[in-house]
């Protein structure tokens, strides 16, 4: 996953050097010297990259932070959901452990 996310990061940063972040400024992939690599596919699937007009591209930044924010979401949501599993555990392994102490 780390390394899926890096080749996204890769992505964007190369259309913000190239300055393709609006439709006015959209470029073709081969001026962007981008492949058509998982990260540039991944980004068009979510809306980061836009399509301005028939083979050029551009960046919207607006939805890369929103997609940031969402994956910082996500993860906040599944660290607290894994944080709260392991606090029922180990409730449960007390309540459990004087039950077999007592016969």
């Amino acid at each position: 996953m780390v390394s899926i996310l890096r080749k996204e990061r890769r992505v964007v940063e190369h259309f913000r050097q190239a300055g393709a972040v609006s439709p006015a400024r959209a470029m073709s992939l081969d001026d962007l010297h981008e492949r058509h690599g998982m990260g540039l596919r991944r980004l068009r699937n979510r809306a980061v990259i836009r399509e301005a007009q028939p083979g050029h591209f551009y960046l919207d930044e607006e939805v890369w932070h929103a997609l940031g924010r969402t994956r910082r979401r996500v993860s906040l949501a599944v660290l607290a959901l894994v944080v709260l599993l392991i606090v029922a555990v180990l409730a449960v392994g007390r309540l459990i452990a004087p039950a077999t102490l007592t016969r």
